[in-house]
C-alpha cells in the first residue's frame, strides 16, 4: 500500500471520528438546551440525532476506509485478516485524535469552553456489562453483513442498533472506545469522567472479543478477502 492510499484512508478515519462526536455531543448539548429538565427526550433527541448521523457519517467515508470510527472494529477486522495489523495500528491513534477533536468543535459550536473534563459517572456493573453486550452486538451487525454480501447495508444497520442501543442498555451505547476517550472532554449530556473511561473501554474490547469468537462460529470458512468488506467495501486500497 502506497503512502498516499494509507494517507487518504486515515484522513477519511479521523474525519468520520470528528464528525461521529460533533454529532454525538453536539445533539446532546443541543437536547440540554430545547427540552430541559426532561431526561427521556434529551436521550431521544440524542439517539435520534446520533443514529441519523452515522448512517451519514459512514456513507460519506466507507468507500475510503472502510468507515471504522471504531478501534474495536479495526482489530476484529485485523484479527480476521481483513485489514493489516500495521493499518489497524494506525487508524487507532486517528480515530482516537478525531473523536476529541470532534469534542472540542462540538463544544465550540455551543460556545461552550473548548475542552471541558466531564463529571458525569458512569463505572457501575450494569453500565459495564452494558458496554460488552452493545459492543458485541454492534461488531456482529458489521461482521455479519460483511460476511453474507449485504455490507451496502452497514449504514443504515449500524446506525439502527445504536439509535435502539441507547435505550436498551443502561450506558446509552457507547461501544466505541475512540468516542470514549472524545466524549472525556466535554461536561456536557454526553460526556464521561474520566475515572469511568478505563472500565467502559475494557468492556468495549470484552465485547468485541466475544463477537469474534461468536462470528468465527456462525460464519466458518469465510475467507480474508471476503473478511475485508467491512464497514462498507472499500476495493483493493489495502493489496499491495
Amino acid at each position: 500500500m502506497s503512502d498516499a492510499t494509507l494517507g487518504r484512508r486515515l484522513l477519511a478515519e479521523a474525519l468520520g471520528s470528528a464528525f461521529l462526536a460533533a454529532v454525538v455531543i453536539g445533539s446532546g448539548i443541543a437536547a440540554q438546551r430545547l427540552s430541559p429538565g426532561a431526561v427521556g427526550l434529551e436521550l431521544f433527541e440524542n439517539a435520534a440525532a446520533t443514529a441519523a448521523g452515522l448512517f451519514a457519517v459512514i456513507s460519506m467515508f466507507g468507500a475510503v476506509s472502510g468507515a471504522h470510527l471504531n478501534p474495536v472494529v479495526s482489530l476484529v477486522d485485523a484479527a480476521f485478516g481483513g485489514l493489516r495489523w500495521p493499518v489497524a495500528a494506525a487508524y487507532i491513534p486517528a480515530q482516537v485524535g478525531g473523536c476529541v477533536a470532534g469534542a472540542v468543535v462540538a463544544n465550540l459550536m455551543f460556545s461552550e469552553p473548548a475542552v471541558t473534563i466531564s463529571t458525569h459517572h458512569r463505572a457501575s456493573s450494569g453500565h459495564f456489562l452494558s458496554e460488552v453486550v452493545a459492543t458485541a452486538g454492534l461488531v456482529l451487525v458489521i461482521f455479519a453483513l460483511a460476511r453474507t454480501g449485504r455490507s451496502h447495508l452497514a449504514p443504515a444497520a449500524v446506525g439502527s442498533y445504536i439509535g435502539a442501543a441507547y435505550f436498551f442498555t443502561s450506558s446509552t451505547s457507547f461501544a466505541n472506545p475512540a468516542i470514549t476517550v472524545g466524549r472525556m472532554f466535554s461536561n456536557t449530556f454526553a460526556g464521561i469522567a474520566p475515572g469511568s473511561v478505563a472500565p467502559f473501554v475494557a468492556a468495549q474490547i470484552l465485547g468485541g472479543a466475544a463477537a469474534f469468537a461468536v462470528i468465527g462460529v456462525l460464519y466458518r470458512g469465510v475467507s480474508p478477502g471476503q473478511a475485508a468488506r467491512v464497514v462498507v467495501p472499500h476495493g483493493d486500497m489495502d493489496r499491495p
